[in-house]
């Protein structure tokens, strides 16, 4: 390589996890994860053509949270919770797209 050549970053494709995929790496059921995502708690990223779910990475650390809360909430409120925060996330980037515009 030749000095001054820039180096080419390679653009590594976000994983997509099927619902089996989840049961092995949480410790939650196939129909725990069926009940949390009608329910909104989590959501699916994507959809197969054959019409199964997809989710992305961002679903294991929701289901941490909801590990967490379900030790003292009712999943209505963890419902809440959640939502806020992703509210609160929306709010932090618009205002950081806003400052850079």
């Amino acid at each position: 390589m030749q000095p001054g050549t820039k180096i080419r970053t390679l653009q590594i494709p976000a994983k997509l996890y099927r619902i089996g995929e989840l049961v092995r790496h949480t410790p939650f059921s196939r129909q725990t994860i069926h009940n949390y995502t009608i329910m909104g708690l989590i959501r699916e990223a994507q959809w197969t053509e054959g019409g199964h779910r997809l989710y992305d990475e961002s679903v294991f650390e929701r289901l941490s949270k909801i590990i967490e809360l379900r030790k003292t909430k009712t999943l209505s409120e963890i419902r809440q919770i959640l939502n806020k925060d992703e509210a609160a996330g929306r709010v932090a980037i618009n205002s950081l797209q806003s400052e850079n515009t």
